[in-house]
């Protein structure tokens, strides 16, 4: 019996002592165990930050038209491929609403073609094309125009392809026949008579025959201060984040070539 109590006692004890560390593991009665740690991260991640806004382009459509005055005249007399022209735009250009080509936008190109008129037939030719623009903001952008119109103060023209040509001089040249046909009848009218006449005028025309074979007829002539209406061959795209203008900007203000008549050059070289 007494070894029975024994037993029980040393039950209870080792119950009560496994009933202890389970208290201290487990916490007291009611309470929660607390969560475990997560490890560490191995390394820390930076704050995700929103993208920058992207720009975009805005296109100038191919076919828009810009009004454009010379800088530096050009003549067919002494021009020739690879010489540079520079231009200025006069009027401002929108899109949607929106001033993306101020007046006052340089432009700058090259002559491609320069041909002189010929002694019997052929007009001067001159043909250009623009390659670059800088808006006033300093920034630059490629282009590709040719002319449409031309005001030279002349009586230049442009054909579908963008060549300016030269006026002729047929008129002039009519008169210049005429009158030594005339002075020539006049001279042989009085040194032979009624048979003089007709042989002085046959000689005044040959002469002034040969005085427009041997000489040129008009130069290409544009002055500083001509006008150009040239057309985009391509579009030509802006970078939206570089074009905020409000201003229509401001064209330099260069007095017109005056009106001229054609003339026919005295030298034949």
């Amino acid at each position: 019996m007494r070894g029975a109590l024994l037993i029980s006692s040393g039950a209870l004890a080792a119950s009560l002592m496994m009933s202890a560390s389970l208290g201290a593991q487990d916490g007291p009665p009611g309470s929660v165990p607390p969560p475990a740690t997560a490890p560490a991260a191995a390394s820390a991640q930076p704050a995700s930050t929103a993208p920058a806004a992207k720009s975009h382009s805005i296109v100038v459509p191919v076919g828009t038209h810009l009004p454009l005055v010379l800088y530096n005249g050009v003549s067919t007399r002494s021009a020739k491929p690879g010489d540079p022209i520079y231009l200025e735009t006069l009027f401002p250009i929108l899109v949607d609403g929106k001033i993306v080509i101020p007046a006052g936008s340089y432009v700058s190109g090259e002559i491609t073609e320069a041909k002189r008129p010929g002694r019997v037939k052929g007009r001067g030719e001159i043909m250009l094309r623009l390659t670059s623009m800088i808006l006033p903001n300093g920034y630059q952008v490629s282009l590709l125009a040719t002319p449409n119109q031309a005001s030279t103060g002349g009586a230049d023209s442009v054909d579908k392809e963008g060549k300016i040509k030269g006026d002729t001089d047929k008129t002039r040249d009519a008169k210049t026949i005429g009158e030594t046909t005339a002075g020539g009848a006049g001279v042989g009218a009085i040194a032979g008579r009624g048979k003089g006449a007709g042989i002085g005028a046959g000689i005044g025309a040959a002469v002034g025959v040969a005085a427009v074979l041997l000489t040129r007829g008009p130069e290409v002539e544009l002055p500083r201060g001509s006008t150009l209406d040239v057309v985009l061959d391509r579009p030509v795209y802006l970078d939206s984040a570089r074009v905020h203008f409000t201003d229509p900007g401001h064209a330099s203000t260069l007095p017109g070539p005056p009106n001229r008549e054609p003339v026919r050059n005295t030298s034949p070289y």
